[in-house]
């Protein structure tokens, strides 16, 4: 076989190769690394949270005995309002302020149905700072998210808000409402992005 021969068969490979490469990255998006986690569900299942890819995400760290624990129901009222949208909320449960959420699972998960009709995605307790923190909240407040989200998070019902592109679009604190303006103007502008 001539070397003309050769050169001319590998190129077609190549191109093959290259093409069908191509055409494989542009139909599957890459997973953000806000979602390259897996967590436990409150009844201990394992999730993959890349399975909320191209979702909103309100991600809040939870306690069932704080001042903000109320907040438990406007959480599920912006989960019923935007749901259809592509907002999804995700409660984690956290002990590590005031000691303000000493339940087991099964308690917490009772404790939400019951008070206030929670049917949002709840996971199993987790500390969001210090060395014990999950990983997600390792990269939530880490600088890697966005320089003016980095820091530890700072009492119960932080709220962190991810685009669609796995992104903080906003994080609120403690004493914003997830009813609020502020919030839900900030939910709405990030459901209409495709």
């Amino acid at each position: 076989m001539s070397s003309l021969k050769t050169t001319t068969i590998l190129a077609g490979i190549l191109a093959i190769a290259f093409s069908s490469t191509f055409a494989g990255e542009t139909s599957k998006k890459a997973v953000p690394p806000v979602l390259k986690h897996k967590v436990k569900s409150l009844d201990g299942k394992e999730v993959d949270l890349s399975k909320y890819q191209d979702k909103v995400l309100l991600i809040v760290n939870t306690a069932s005995k704080c001042g903000a624990t109320p907040q438990y129901k406007d959480l599920q009222s912006l989960h019923e309002k935007y749901k259809d949208q592509g907002l999804v909320v995700l409660g984690f449960p956290c002990n590590q302020f005031g000691a303000q959420e000493p339940g087991t699972a099964l308690q917490i998960s009772e404790f939400c149905t019951k008070n206030y009709g929670v049917t949002f995605d709840m996971f199993s307790k987790v500390d969001v700072n210090g060395d014990n923190a999950s990983d997600l909240y390792k990269y939530l407040t880490s600088q890697k998210s966005k320089p003016k989200s980095a820091g530890p998070v700072s009492w119960n019902f932080e709220k962190f808000l991810i685009n669609r592109d796995g992104e903080i679009a906003a994080r609120f604190p403690t004493r914003t409402n997830p009813q609020s303006a502020e919030v839900t103007k900030a939910v709405e502008a990030e459901l209409k992005k495709k």
